[in-house]
């Protein structure tokens, strides 16, 4: 029988089948890079809130500590969204009759709460306790950056699973005493891993990375 396909077909095959591998590859590559990226996961990305509250000046400016407004950050699994009347502590007083504030004042006059937009916003089936983490010795800034550096919040880590999983097994690159855990500017120690691991030890922290420890 006469040869049907030229000897230059099995070039052509071979070099079709590698060419769909390296498609392939490549496309893998590309959706694990964007899942991974400040599209998806909206990290560095600033959200449109009522008020463009200023942690920097709030924070950074005149030094307020976090727990003045997150009231429940060290005995609750959330840290609390201040009410309306924490900020007017302050603002009755202070920039009392600036119309920037016309939301915040509204808010307390009509007994109605701002509809702020969650930033760290981890999906339903996933459960984060703050006061753990806290009594730990996990700093605010850890997770949630450098907010006294912020004029307006963002995210600033992804909060997908391997980047809590990267704290969660290696807890001694992370944990800091726990009376510097609500101070932004604080740094590691030379010595971070060997503080690391005492505090381990002295604060009582496993290495959770079971699935039950944050799916429940």
């Amino acid at each position: 029988m006469a040869q049907i396909f030229p000897r230059s077909a099995n070039s052509y095959a071979r070099g079709s089948i590698v060419a769909l591998v390296v498609l392939l590859a490549s496309l893998g590559l590309t959706l694990d890079r964007l899942s991974r990226s400040p599209y998806m996961t909206r990290a560095e990305t600033v959200r449109e809130q009522p008020v463009q509250f200023s942690h920097q000046h709030h924070a950074g400016g005149l030094g307020v500590d976090c727990r003045y407004c997150h009231t429940t950050v060290e005995k609750a699994a959330s840290a609390g969204i201040p009410p309306t009347k924490t900020c007017m502590n302050c603002h009755s007083q202070i920039w009392s009759n600036s119309p920037y504030l016309e939301i915040v004042r509204a808010s307390y006059r009509d007994d109605n709460p701002i509809r702020w937009l969650r930033v760290h916003d981890l999906p339903d089936f996933v459960y984060f306790n703050h006061s753990v983490h806290v009594k730990k010795g996990v700093g605010c800034a850890t997770c949630h950056g450098r907010v006294d550096r912020m004029p307006l919040m963002l995210q600033q880590n992804t909060l997908q699973m391997e980047w809590c999983l990267e704290c969660h097994r290696n807890p001694e690159k992370y944990v800091r005493p726990r009376d510097t855990v609500f101070q932004m500017d604080y740094q590691p120690p030379a010595n971070q891993i060997e503080l690391g691991r005492r505090l381990v030890k002295e604060y009582d922290i496993e290495s959770l990375t079971s699935c039950s420890t944050c799916h429940r």
